[in-house]
């Protein structure tokens, strides 16, 4: 047997290539382009549960616009008396909080949407406690932040640590409103 003789004609070897093409064109539209772009032409992704296999998973990190803050406040409260402490923060601002109080509060942990009507405000968390502690992310651009009233008969103190992406802070107390300016992250460390 000669070299001549064992090597594949040209017409073998063009058959092959374009029926390795046709095959790959067929993996490529019935799994490849339902796995990774979502795109079934053919039906055959979601048949053999292969559609969307490549979606992206949740990001661990988000990027912030605004600058990292840093706020403690305290409050006494005496029998019945109440405040609001409120942090303006942007749609997808997260916020870390710590508060904790010396004997039960009612607390309700809400926020004011922009442009919403006066007095309008959407409720997170509620109930009473000594203490609450988490994390919080805004769920549309506005103010956030707690309402605290002591109803005993006995002074009360709350007192609120936070960090996190915020603008400004604003006290409500005693009909009046008070602006507040948390520091910024290097401000704080340089104390």
């Amino acid at each position: 047997m000669t070299v001549a003789e064992s090597a594949p004609s040209a017409k073998r070897i063009l058959l092959t290539t374009l029926s390795s093409l046709v095959v790959a064109a067929v993996i490529l539209v019935a799994v490849v382009l339902p796995a990774e772009y979502n795109l079934d032409l053919l039906g055959t992704g979601e048949m053999l549960g292969v559609v969307g296999l490549s979606r992206d998973a949740p990001t661990a990190v988000t990027d912030q616009e605004a600058t990292f803050r840093v706020d403690t406040a305290s409050y006494e409260l005496a029998s019945f008396e109440s405040v609001e402490y409120k942090y303006r923060l942007e749609q997808g601002a997260s916020l870390v909080f710590d508060w904790q109080a010396t004997g039960e509060v009612v607390f309700d942990l809400h926020a004011e949407p922009d442009g919403a009507e006066a007095g309008y405000a959407e409720t997170f968390a509620k109930g009473r406690s000594l203490s609450q502690r988490g994390t919080y992310v805004a769920q549309f651009s506005g103010i956030h932040g707690w309402f605290w009233e002591n109803r005993s008969p006995k002074p009360v103190t709350v007192t609120l640590v936070t960090s996190g992406f915020y603008s400004g802070a604003t006290e409500f107390r005693d009909g009046f409103e008070t602006p507040m300016q948390p520091s910024t992250a290097a401000e704080s460390l340089a104390r």
